[in-house]
């Protein structure tokens, strides 16, 4: 993830209502008003940022509290889901932090400024390479279902976690290297990346192929062959499954692509003009890139019957005068296990 940046200029001939932005198409400088983006930036992004953790803590709990209660841990698709929601745990527990920061200064020292943005670009990684991996596993266990069921054991699921999570470490090390808090004269102190043109403009193209055109590709592939292969069986309610498969690749492409077309555009704009939409374009789509990460666990888990099962079941067995209400379906299936042929 590339943070937008914001150099103000200190010159007798500037306000401090403008900045300079930047391209490193080139070495001119531009002078944008940023009186109204950092009000947006300063109401907006704290409270969301707020609740964004609260509602990703309760529900990534949940889906914790469901495993742990009535699945099998050793299973590989709950070994998955479980570092899955690892992963947006992490992502979530740096959100306070940007929040203190975009309402006022970064206040916690140059130590946790890497940390705090080291662990976000981790659990944003690990989180797509999860999605990546239980979408090409939903894959080998429908489409070539005898080859996988000789080898999907909890092994398998722990070996292919631990190669997630070091490439996550590796790739995360950028902040640990370049990000470092910076004083100005009207923000404050700031947490910011201070790596040249060259790398950021490397590391945004990283960034969109390795997280998003590589896993939008393998997302497309391998759920167009399990719908192909659904079709072809007779399993029942398939037309409810296909709908599923679906709704999962829309949802990454709606949620997730225009921040990555936003970003692109950004970086490759007119350095000559002062393209302010396209800031504020940046933070939004970025923050509806962050609900899909804080909320695929449930996505994942509750549009199965199993889940909401076990839900329905908790609330029963807690407030017994919502049985009446609450209807406990006779399917015990998973959204993943809907996937499998008969």
């Amino acid at each position: 993830k590339l943070s937008i940046e914001l150099w103000f200029m200190e010159t007798p001939n500037t306000t401090p209502d403008f900045y300079e932005d930047y391209s490193p198409m080139t070495s001119r400088n531009v002078q944008c008003n940023t009186i109204n983006i950092n009000n947006f930036i300063q109401h907006f992004l704290p409270p969301f940022y707020y609740v964004i953790f609260i509602a990703s803590v309760l529900g990534n709990g949940v889906v914790l509290l469901v495993l742990y209660k009535f699945e099998k841990l050793n299973t590989v698709t709950n070994i998955f889901l479980i570092n899955l929601v690892a992963s947006n745990l992490i992502v979530t527990l740096t959100l306070p932090f940007q929040a203190v920061h975009h309402s006022d200064q970064w206040i916690f020292g140059e130590a946790l400024c890497k940390l705090v943005n080291g662990a976000d670009y981790l659990g944003f990684y690990s989180s797509i390479l999860f999605l990546t991996l239980m979408t090409f596993d939903r894959y080998l266990a429908v489409v070539h279902c005898v080859v996988a069921n000789k080898r999907r054991r909890s092994c398998y699921a722990i070996v292919l976690s631990a190669v997630v999570w070091i490439i996550s470490v590796l790739t995360s090390l950028e902040p640990f290297i370049y990000f470092t808090v910076e004083e100005y004269s009207i923000e404050g102190l700031v947490c910011e990346d201070s790596s040249d043109a060259q790398w950021k403009v490397f590391s945004l193209y990283k960034q969109f192929v390795l997280f998003f055109i590589l896993p939008l590709i393998v997302f497309v592939y391998c759920y167009f062959r399990i719908m192909l292969t659904v079709l072809a069986t007779r399993m029942v309610g398939k037309h409810r499954t296909v709908w599923l498969i679906f709704i999962i690749v829309l949802m990454f492409f709606v949620l997730w692509s225009p921040y990555n077309i936003i970003t692109m555009i950004y970086e490759n704009r007119d350095p000559k003009q002062c393209y302010s939409w396209l800031l504020y374009a940046q933070y939004v789509t970025r923050n509806i890139a962050l609900l899909y990460f804080c909320i695929n666990p449930l996505f994942y888990t509750f549009l199965g019957r199993k889940f909401q099962n076990h839900v329905r079941g908790v609330l029963v067995s807690q407030v017994p005068c919502l049985s009446d209400r609450l209807s406990i379906s006779a399917s015990s299936k998973t959204l993943f296990e809907q996937l499998m042929p008969h």
